[in-house]
């Protein structure tokens, strides 16, 4: 990718910033290590390729970090945005420089799961960044553990910062069978194509943090309806008249003249015991619009959201 753009070592991006090293690639473009010849700091420059889908969601990742510019970045845990700028037909945009992604440091440190001691600074610092977005009507809709970045891998307890809004939105702006996200972090609502809001994020939340204490995806699959299926075999089917609500409910369901029961089958055995309660939470199984968590419910688990305790 980096040669498609012909980017390397030593390439200059715009009017002062110089390529140090690619930091990474992906369907958008690439992330680079500058130097800015202004300020002399290292900053993280995301690239987007001049393609028109791509500069599309760019503009939006623009837009929404405009809106969170008031925020201070180390308090709400959301990465700083130090402004964009065109490198010939690619719009850049400039980031503060991280450590490495919480994907990177689970494999590092331990693949089999992080500590609950190591788990509750996180959460905090991840429902804090929520929260700060939902108060503005943001739902950040990717949340997964790549787009969570460790601030100094060496601290403790562990800093972390949101990152990568590209397929964040407003609230306002969705409509009901809208799709976004990534398939394994993807609330039952937008699988179903059910009305939805920013509780989508927290349903993301709950699956990265089951992730992080196990070292293993919570609801694998390769497609949605794998997905959809081991989400109702652990945490049961919701009622009859939230699914005839749903868009995408036929391509998962035969009607029947009588509705079917609802059924439950008990949580995993393998979560720590800490993280059934906001596991068995995460999931509402009523007629409610949105089935999801939300930040404020979040609250009442403060075993988990408090990681001032031992």
């Amino acid at each position: 990718m980096a040669k498609e753009l012909g980017i390397k070592k030593g390439s200059r991006l715009g009017s002062c910033h110089v390529v140090e090293d690619i930091l990474g690639e992906g369907s958008f473009g690439i992330v680079a290590k500058c130097r800015n010849t202004e300020t002399t700091k290292i900053e993280a420059v995301k690239v987007n390729k001049s393609e028109e889908g791509v500069l599309e969601v760019a503009m939006d990742e623009i837009a929404i970090l405009k809106r969170l510019r008031r925020l201070n970045p180390d308090t709400c845990n959301i990465v700083q945005c130090n402004g964009f700028f065109f490198h010939k037909e690619n719009i850049c945009i400039s980031f503060e420089l991280l450590d490495l992604s919480l994907q990177d440091y689970l494999q590092e440190k331990n693949p089999r799961g992080l500590t609950t001691r190591e788990l509750r600074p996180i959460l905090h610092q991840l429902a804090t960044a929520l929260s700060h977005l939902h108060s503005r009507g943001i739902i950040h809709a990717d949340l997964k553990p790549p787009n969570v970045m460790v601030v100094n891998r060496h601290e403790q307890p562990l800093k972390v910062k949101l990152i990568d809004f590209g397929l964040a939105c407003l609230v306002s702006a969705v409509d009901q069978g809208d799709w976004m996200g990534t398939l394994h972090y993807s609330a039952p609502e937008l699988l179903l194509g059910l009305p939805f809001n920013e509780s989508v994020d927290m349903w993301a939340l709950g699956v990265l943090m089951v992730e992080l204490a196990t070292g293993c995806p919570l609801y694998p699959g390769k497609t949605d309806y794998d997905v959809l299926r081991f989400i109702f075999e652990t945490q049961g089917q919701p009622c009859d008249d939230v699914l005839d609500r749903g868009c995408y409910t036929p391509d998962f369901f035969f009607s029947q003249e009588f509705g079917t029961s609802p059924f439950f089958t008990p949580p995993p055995s393998f979560l720590p015991p800490p993280y059934l309660s906001i596991y068995l939470s995460i999931y509402i199984n009523d007629p409610s619009p949105v089935l999801s968590l939300s930040t404020t419910s979040l609250e009442k688990h403060k075993e988990l959201v408090d990681f001032n305790e031992p």
